[in-house]
């Protein structure tokens, strides 16, 4: 699949790409993710999951430029935190983040709107290199 980066600053604003970096960092704390969830999301593993969120959390603060592959790991791991209960933030998404359930859906619709394109490659299937 033919690859261009793109950089968060020429997609999203701010405040989105704050929630993006907000959203990730939530698999270091009380989200809960087997292995095979994360291998489900693109990643190698949970361990590789926690890493990648890590850089993926820098190059979003930075703007540099993501490849599409990146940008649907990104998408997906952000969408099962912030909704899912079992794995993810779910229920404690308000009190761990500040960000309010409402605010939360309105700036997700608005971040999987902008990036459908970028990610369009990879609808119903698994993010992986």
């Amino acid at each position: 699949m033919p690859e261009t980066p793109v950089a968060a600053s020429d997609l999203l604003t701010a405040d989105e790409v704050a929630w993006l970096r907000r959203a990730l960092l939530e698999w270091g704390g009380p989200a809960r993710c087997g292995d095979e969830l994360a291998v489900g999301m693109g990643f190698e593993g949970v361990q590789d999951l926690l890493e990648q969120c890590g850089r993926l959390r820098a190059e979003l603060g930075e703007s540099v430029p993501i490849a599409p592959v990146d940008w649907a790991r990104v998408l997906l791991a952000v969408e099962i935190v912030f909704v899912s209960d079992l794995a993810g933030s779910g229920y404690e998404w308000t009190t761990t983040t500040g960000f309010s359930d409402e605010s939360s859906i309105r700036t997700l619709r608005a971040i999987q709107f902008k990036l459908a394109r970028v990610v369009r490659p990879y609808f119903g299937k698994r993010p992986s290199l």
